[in-house]
């Protein structure tokens, strides 16, 4: 791993449990082991690191979903994906995104301090609802629509089923965070979720 990575990896540890605001340039270098001047040579500001943190956290998530066929910044891509699956392939969907979201160090690390940042920062607060919410509950809006009108789903408001479709997975992915012991309870819960949730709208064609 480079400086530059290892600047951003540090960081985000230290973002992941003190808070943004409470870590300083010295303190994040000092984590990787150089002085303050040498960590300025890779990154302007503290603002720049997070910024770059973002940006990884991002190209690492659209990297996983990629190999599972879901693009939520192009839900047109994923339709054929989608109007074709069962209810098992659903599943296995769902819980590979949010056993990605749980396990995966970096993206964990960059989730948690989000939750932390969003009571204390108005705009974290605002780029959290955009990454966590709005982004996800946008593309299965996107992707319900498009379903309803090829016949594929029952024809219902896509944004209130978008709504009951991303509210308990949400929900789920929180507890999993704050109880990790029971994270297979969870999953159990999960499943039996995306299974009512196939079976209510889901149409037999």
């Amino acid at each position: 791993m480079d400086t530059k990575q290892r600047i951003l990896l540090e960081a985000l540890r230290l973002f992941s449990k003190r808070g943004y605001d409470a870590v300083g340039v010295e303190q994040i270098a000092s984590a990787v082991g150089i002085k303050a001047p040498s960590l300025y040579k890779h990154y302007k500001s503290k603002q720049d690191i997070f910024d770059a943190i973002f940006e990884e956290t991002a190209r690492r998530y659209d990297a996983f979903t990629d190999t599972i066929s879901v693009h939520v910044t192009n839900s047109e891509q994923d339709v054929i994906e989608f109007e074709k699956i069962t209810a098992d392939d659903l599943v296995q969907k769902v819980r590979s995104l949010i056993e990605y979201s749980l396990h995966d160090e970096y993206v964990c690390m960059f989730r948690r301090m989000m939750t932390i940042e969003q009571f204390r920062s108005r705009e974290l607060s605002e780029l959290y609802s955009r990454r966590y919410v709005n982004q996800i509950h946008d593309y299965h809006s996107r992707l319900f629509t498009k379903m309803i009108a090829d016949g594929v789903l029952e024809d219902e408001d896509p944004v209130i089923l978008a709504m009951l479709y991303d509210a308990p997975i949400l929900v789920l992915l929180g507890e999993c965070d704050r109880h990790p012991e029971k994270e297979e309870e969870y999953m159990k819960t999960l499943e039996s979720h995306v299974r009512l949730f196939y079976k209510t709208f889901h149409r037999d064609r």
